[in-house]
């Protein structure tokens, strides 16, 4: 049996694992790469093995850097089940869908220059017909239920609490009389976090694929990211400024309103419009509001109770592309809250172009920002940064915001990892910035009890 790491190795983008035995082809996850948008678009076109061989796909949840490059694999000939949790095929149908839009109106806007300068079209990765080819795949479980693989194996999905239906994935596979128990965490939410339940504690595993985005430092508490959300928008509102927002569609957007939510009725921030300013965001939220069974308990009673907190009276979500360029005529202080998360495509790209260069207007990131992204290059402070393809001086404020982040830092890594440790023989750390994953590895190995590796990309590691 063997593991190789096609994606998400030493970095934490594009996560893509393929486990092997005599007569199965597992992939665990197959997501988008981000970065530069010439080798993003190589990398995610050219998938590193035949689709056709595969024999089952498992996806952790709907982020696009986990599942968005399911439609490349079914265009390119992969015919088997794709199994989640229900939640995330929902999700997935939103995501996916919205990837794909993106993808032809970045194209088509795209083109419109490139035809001024004699250049070739750009072509979209993959289109909707392709997103609904893969749909099709998609199979739904339900939470700490085994279901076959292929006659050979079973699998199981525990709550993972990273977003909505997001799950650790157990496989129990035997090859050669033997029975072997991997484990991957996918993306491992944050205990006490609001919204979700708290990751469960996964056991008796041979092996484990743990991620590592957060593997050298520990998150702020929750209020106290709060309290800092509070204070930047009330300095920008007082600027006669706006507050725009890259948020991920699907979880960020969500816990945002929570605590908007939380702070204006408690009088904490000024009421000023808030405008959620994604198709996609709208249509996750309301995948939100079916899925209770994914939910902590206070979150499950205040739905219940019909007191919505993705829904209230200062809250606007602007659907149509009208609604969204209107927002680019603002005059007074607002909050904009816009896709995508690493500012790599969508609509909070437009806000960018037309809110970056005003002094009185705050950039605020509230999740991780991967190497060679927008948002990256903004969190770093470069002065100057393109934005399809004009350049623009940041005279806005920037900030980012740890402390809302849906991933275990690593203390909450560690200490999940740890409650596992009994029976483990070895640990491939991945999903994480190369120093971060050697950092986290590190830690793991003062438990001494079983071998720890932060995989190349592309190495192919025998159990």
């Amino acid at each position: 049996m063997k593991i190789t790491f096609y994606g998400a190795a030493r970095t934490t983008t594009g996560s893509m694992h393929l486990i092997e035995t005599a007569h199965q082809r597992i992939l665990l996850d197959c997501g988008l790469y981000q970065g530069k948008r010439a080798e993003a678009f190589a990398r995610n076109a050219h998938l590193p093995f035949d689709p056709k061989t595969l024999t089952h796909v498992i996806l952790s949840h709907a982020h696009i850097d986990h599942a968005g490059n399911l439609p490349t694999l079914v265009k390119h000939g992969y015919r088997g089940e794709i199994s989640c949790t229900a939640a995330t095929r929902d999700l997935a149908m939103l995501t996916l869908r919205d990837s794909a839009r993106i993808q032809e109106q970045d194209a088509a806007y795209l083109n419109q220059k490139t035809s001024r300068r004699g250049l070739p079209p750009v072509e979209p990765l993959y289109t909707t017909p392709d997103v609904e080819s893969a749909l099709r795949h998609l199979v739904g479980h339900a939470y700490d239920q085994w279901f076959d693989v292929n006659g050979a194996g079973r699998a199981m999905l525990r709550d993972a609490g990273h977003i909505l239906g997001s799950a650790i994935t157990v496989l129990e596979l035997t090859e050669a009389g033997r029975t072997w128990r991997i484990g991957f965490s996918g993306d491992l939410g944050r205990a006490h976090a609001p919204i979700l339940r708290d990751p469960e504690i996964v056991t008796d595993l041979d092996y484990l694929i743990v991620e590592s985005t957060y593997g050298d430092r520990d998150h702020p508490a929750f209020d106290q990211a709060a309290r800092e959300l509070g204070r930047i928008v009330r300095e920008t509102v007082a600027r006669d400024g706006k507050v725009i927002i890259p948020a991920f569609a699907v979880g960020r957007t969500q816990e945002l309103l929570y605590f908007l939510h939380q702070q204006m009725n408690a009088g904490d921030i000024p009421r000023v419009p808030i405008f959620v300013d994604s198709p996609l965001a709208i249509d996750a939220t309301n995948v939100f509001r079916l899925h209770l069974e994914c939910f902590d308990d206070e979150t499950r009673q205040l739905l219940l109770a019909h007191k919505d907190p993705f829904g209230f009276g200062e809250l606007e979500y602007t659907r149509t592309v009208e609604e969204s360029r209107a927002l680019n005529d603002l005059k007074a202080p607002a909050i904009i809250i816009s896709a995508s998360g690493m500012c790599e495509a969508g609509r909070v790209l437009h806000h960018l172009k037309h809110n970056i260069e005003d002094a009185r207007n705050t950039i605020l990131f509230v999740g991780y920002q991967a190497e060679n992204t927008l948002g990256r290059r903004l969190v770093e402070g470069n002065p100057r940064v393109k934005i399809f393809g004009d350049e623009f001086t940041v005279r806005a404020r920037v900030y980012a915001l740890e402390g809302f982040s849906a991933h275990a830092d690593r203390r909450e890594l560690f200490e999940w990892v740890e409650a596992t440790r009994a029976s483990l023989r070895g640990v491939f750390v991945v999903h994480g910035d190369e120093a971060r994953a050697q950092t986290f590895a590190g830690a793991l190995r003062s438990l001494g009890d079983f071998a720890v590796s932060v995989p190349m990309p592309g190495q192919t590691v025998e159990l």
